[in-house]
């Protein structure tokens, strides 16, 4: 279940990750549950192109979370595939996710 503020939102996040280089994004927590209210944050999980060079995807993530909080006017949680390591968090991002671009 995924929270109208994300819904509403969808072109203009499709586009922002497009220009950098994004390929996958899904919606986690509390965005994606009944639970979601006007104190939450938003929590992003996102996946980059192969290849990207380092220093080009740590500027995109910065600029990412900085557009996005910009867009959603509340803190943001970003995440990447790549450092996923705790299987405790990866079960429970895995049970509330939701695609919101591919």
């Amino acid at each position: 279940m995924l929270q109208p503020i994300i819904k509403k939102r969808i072109p203009q996040i499709i586009e922002l990750f497009k220009a950098h280089n994004v390929i996958r994004a899904y919606a986690f927590g509390s965005v994606c549950t009944k639970k979601f209210n006007k104190q939450s944050d938003i929590d992003l999980l996102i996946a980059f192109q192969n290849g990207i060079d380092p220093l080009q995807k740590g500027q995109s993530i910065w600029d990412l979370e900085d557009a996005l909080m910009e867009m959603f006017n509340r803190n943001i949680d970003l995440v990447t595939e790549n450092s996923l390591k705790n299987p405790y968090f990866i079960k429970e991002l895995n049970e509330t996710k939701v695609i919101i671009y591919e």
